[in-house]
């Protein structure tokens, strides 16, 4: 009887390298010694002004962004196909580098685990990635709730700000899980603890700090979002600023080394940043733009991850980090599954910590075909902005040869460049060097004629029905009367100019996760729209979006340890 040895765990594989010095990966894209950080001799951070004279003295990287059709709850191996994308294009001769954002220690204890790739594509080490890393979380949680604990200083100390306990916009955040702190009351206890209000809490990742710290450009474009930041209204509606409450400068200098990109590298040793985690539903869900300048300035080119499908995160690179950054994507990655499509034809379900549906396990390329709706879709939404698309068909061992077969008839039908099946899970970069030889070409081609969807002075309501429209394929967009007055008034505040940051299930083309494939005949509720003004976005909110997520009744931190020896153990 032959008998098949379990395929190792990731924490198992990370451990089983052994990291190059973190100052050799800095060697090796030019950086110099005064211009790199150590934490460790694992990590670092790099200097802005090392990112500026790299800038001046380099040309500009290919850049490269992935993403997906409409993800399982599962999700679909995006940032193991960013990270074995790398690691094959360095495999074939280019000089590549891996952009990602750092994970929230919500999902690391909860039911998503970590989020440093999987299998042999994965970026070293685990532990740090996943838990701490050089401690930006933190730094930008102590920034936000100084803003917080200001607020409510300042009411106490007389108010002479005139705001409006009512409306007070800030909430505080935690970087853990916590479904109690969604809705609660502070200020109780009598007069010297404070004025009793509701509020609430929300997981770090969704303040707007951290969208500020991902768009932010230096060090004194960081001062200037967070002045511009929105924390209340006044009791005649105007806003009050975090610069009005004089609370900037001391935020600004709480986030000054949390700036700085963090350097660590893939399992086969080429550069990695991991730099901010903005939410991939309320913020924009992509890593920093001062990461993606750095591996540009000393990479040919840059492999980044969007958060989510097509029509979320890669939509949200477009039209806000690429118009904020004035940086242009040469061609994309969209990633897709066997498992999932199939789920998109109306075959299986997939619950998040339970057995895959034994249907999704079957040969059935008729109902990878009808799922193949949402890939077409998907494909459709990047081609919107002239960017060439090649598809990853992130293969699974219960796959069969018709399945993926169905995938590349879809996608070729559909305008992609190419598709390609990629191996990277189990086999590294090499599983995923045709990969890299076809997303090369593609991004040697370039996207010359790159377009933004809409232009910046478009209305606010025009901007979010473009939006609905033609990349959910929507009928029309409903505006509830709050989500009206709110955009009435942000465009007599001045805030029309701004880009949109849509907020809605990830798991749906549309606003409702019911709808799977590519979903016809509904229209787009928009119940609020939300400011960000030092993030420089608008978020409407279609749907019911937590910006605080709870732990499940067997929550991944169940399994998180130490061994005898001091190892952690438990991370997935």
């Amino acid at each position: 009887m032959i008998t098949t040895a379990p395929f190792p765990s990731d924490l198992d594989i990370a451990r089983s390298v052994r990291p190059r010095p973190i100052t050799d990966v800095a060697r090796d894209l030019g950086l110099r010694e005064d211009e790199v950080e150590p934490y460790g001799t694992t990590k670092a951070k790099v200097t802005l002004e090392g990112l500026r004279r790299v800038e001046t003295a380099n040309q500009r990287g290919k850049y490269v962004v992935v993403t997906a059709i409409s993800p399982t709850p599962l999700g679909e191996g995006k940032s193991t196909t960013t990270v074995g994308l790398a690691q094959g294009l360095n495999r074939i001769g280019r000089r590549a580098t891996v952009t990602i954002r750092q994970p929230s220690l919500g999902p690391v204890f909860g039911i998503k685990g970590g989020a440093a790739g999987g299998g042999y594509s994965q970026i070293i080490p685990m532990e740090d990635f996943n838990l701490h890393l050089t401690g930006d979380v933190h730094a930008i949680g102590a920034a936000h709730n100084l803003a917080a604990a200001f607020i409510d200083n300042h009411i106490h100390h007389g108010n002479a700000l005139s705001i409006d306990p009512n409306g007070v916009l800030w909430p505080r955040v935690v970087d853990i899980s916590d479904r109690a702190l969604r809705h609660a009351v502070v200020g109780l206890g009598g007069r010297e603890n404070g004025l009793p209000r509701e509020t609430e809490w929300v997981i770090t990742v969704a303040s707007e700090v951290m969208a500020v710290l991902a768009l932010a450009s230096d060090l004194q474009d960081l001062r200037a979002r967070l002045g511009r930041i929105v924390l209340a209204m006044r009791r005649d509606g105007s806003p009050v600023t975090a610069e009005e409450l004089q609370v900037a400068g001391a935020m600004t200098v709480l986030l000054r080394d949390a700036l700085k990109p963090n350097l660590l590298q893939t399992l086969e040793g080429g550069p990695a940043f991991v730099h901010c985690g903005p939410f991939g539903n309320i913020a924009h869900g992509n890593s920093s733009v001062l990461a993606d300048r750095v591996a540009l300035a000393t990479s040919e080119i840059v492999v980044t991850e969007a958060g989510f499908g097509a029509d979320m995160g890669a939509e949200k690179f477009f039209d806000i980090k690429c118009r904020a950054s004035g940086l242009r994507p040469d061609a994309a990655v969209l990633v897709a599954t066997v498992r999932a499509l199939k789920m998109h034809g109306g075959v299986g379900r997939i619950v998040a910590g339970k057995p895959l549906d034994p249907a999704l396990l079957e040969d059935n390329p008729d109902a990878v075909r009808a799922g193949g709706a949402n890939l077409t879709a998907q494909i459709a939404n990047v081609q919107t902005f002239n960017v060439p698309v090649v598809v990853a068909i992130n293969t699974f061992p219960t796959d069969t040869p018709a399945e993926i077969e169905a995938i590349r008839e879809v996608a070729l039908a559909a305008g992609a460049r190419d598709a390609v099946v990629a191996r990277h899970f189990t086999d590294g970069g090499a599983g995923a060097e045709e990969l890299a030889t076809a997303v090369w070409e593609a991004a040697a081609t370039g996207a010359p004629d790159f377009a933004l969807l809409y232009p910046d002075d478009a209305s606010i309501t025009d901007k979010i029905e473009t939006i609905a429209v033609r990349i959910y394929g929507a009928d029309g967009v409903d505006f509830l009367p709050a989500a009206a007055k709110a955009i009435d008034r942000f465009e007599a505040l001045g805030f029309g100019h701004l880009p949109i940051c849509m907020a809605k299930t990830q798991y749906s083309l549309s606003h409702d996760p019911k709808l799977l494939g590519r979903p016809r005949g509904f229209r787009v509720p928009i119940r609020e729209v939300r400011l960000a003004a030092g993030a420089g976005f608008l978020t409407p909110i279609a749907g019911d979006m937590r910006t605080m997520p709870g732990l499940n009744s067997r929550p991944g931190g169940e399994r998180i340890d130490v061994d005898a020896d001091g190892n952690v153990v438990g991370l997935f």
